[in-house]
């Protein structure tokens, strides 16, 4: 009875898997990832993997830099707050300040966020969107940061328009602060999605290790990375921006192992299908696959924007291949985007309806990403079902319909 995952383009994760990727999951099931001891050959194509992506990122010695996988991107981003809030509290314990009140500043933010903070006793400190903007400002940060706050979480995708925000003026706006009040406040880029695709087709893009500030990224291998669901990433600039206290040493597999994880024992299969990809597609692979969604995602807008109720958000240039779109009068349109989610429900589709975060909740939107498998031809057959859709919904108005979110943000 579950849906056909092909047809889900709510969700940013890989639904697709050429044979070679089957096979070696299957050769793969019985690895354990944390048991590096007895998987040596896997503990190296894991280290490779992150000095790759250190590499990509522009890390200025990645060869010197520090990473790990991990089950996905929430993980990454939890590992990567915590180093954050153990840098800022050994700061502030050698300067015989307090360290009772650690807040991180961000803009709107996948829940892995809300998650850390509440899990790991930090303030999360949310900005709302002002005026027209889908994401954090620059000009927002001196209001919200102060000498409590271990980071700013800058998003490289945001998970509900998957526009970029500025890094670079970000990172201005912080120079700026540390300049005028001393605070020296580092960046984390939640590069959950964008992390795999920026590299690859916008390339003059500043968002990563190129900029001093940026001491940590994350992104998701089983997202734009082409990876199965399982494995995520997070890179640090360099060694010295890991504390030591976070790393674990552990002997009772055998061996004496470094490990800095939520989880211990998990498959190693997604890992090694990763390296996989990384060798078999190379940059000029990932740029192809990562252009020609891009390409689909502006095929798509285009058709969405010549539908009279429909208002692009964002058209798929600049960002991630993905469109996203709210209806142009939605006080006298008949229906909702719930409405039109559910309908195409019907002919297999699963469309992700929600509400902007904070200060512009009155905003209903619509989301559809677009990931390799995802071909010409289904775009074009997506496009005429919302067609129909809208057609039939404006023929036959449902105005006290109760239709309502019905997916995850994943």
């Amino acid at each position: 009875m579950d849906g056909n995952s092909r047809q889900n383009v709510a969700t940013f994760c890989t639904t697709y898997a050429d044979d070679e990727v089957r096979r070696l999951m299957d050769l793969s099931i019985d690895k354990n990832m944390i048991d590096k001891d007895e998987y040596p050959q896997t503990a190296e194509i894991e280290k490779r993997c992150v000095h790759m992506l250190a590499d990509l990122w522009h890390a200025p010695r990645s060869w010197e830099t520090t990473g790990c996988s991990t089950t996905g991107s929430s993980e990454a981003c939890m590992l990567g707050g915590l180093a954050l809030k153990w840098q800022w509290k050994k700061r502030r314990l050698a300067e015989g300040k307090s360290v009772n009140k650690p807040n991180i500043v961000c803009g709107p933010v996948q829940v892995c966020w809300d998650k850390f903070a509440r899990y790991f006793d930090v303030e999360l400190r949310q900005v709302p969107l002002s005026g027209d903007s889908l994401g954090l400002q620059p000009e927002q940060l001196a209001a919200y940061c102060d000498e409590n706050t271990i980071g700013v979480v800058a998003t490289l995708g945001i998970t509900f328009t998957c526009v970029y925000e500025p890094v670079k003026a970000l990172a201005g706006a912080l120079d700026a602060l540390q300049r005028d009040v001393g605070l020296d406040i580092p960046i984390h880029v939640d590069a959950a999605s964008g992390g795999f695709v920026a590299p690859f087709i916008q390339p003059d893009l500043e968002w990563d290790f190129s900029i001093e500030r940026v001491k940590s990224i994350n992104s998701s291998g089983h997202k734009y990375g082409l990876a199965p669901l399982g494995v995520g990433w997070v890179v640090w600039r360099s060694v010295k921006d890991l504390p030591d206290e976070l790393i674990f040493m552990v002997d009772y597999l055998g061996g004496n192992m470094p490990t800095f994880a939520l989880n211990f024992s998990r498959p190693a299969g997604q890992i090694i299908a990763q390296y996989y990809l990384l060798l078999r597609l190379g940059h000029e692979g990932y740029r192809r696959i990562q252009q020609e969604c891009a390409d689909t995602a502006q095929f798509l807008a285009e058709g969405l924007a010549k539908l009279s109720a429909i208002e692009m958000v964002y058209d798929g240039r600049g960002a991630l291949p993905a469109v996203c779109y709210k209806l142009r009068h939605p006080d006298t349109a008949g229906f909702s985007l719930f409405d039109l989610s559910d309908r195409v429900r019907m002919r297999g589709w699963q469309i992700a309806s929600y509400k902007l975060p904070a200060d512009r909740e009155e905003t209903i939107v619509q989301r559809i990403l677009i990931r390799r498998g995802i071909t010409r031809d289904m775009a074009v057959l997506l496009l005429n079902d919302i067609k129909n859709a809208i057609t039939h919904l404006l023929e036959n108005p449902a105005p006290n319909s109760k239709a309502g979110p019905s997916f995850h943000h994943d």
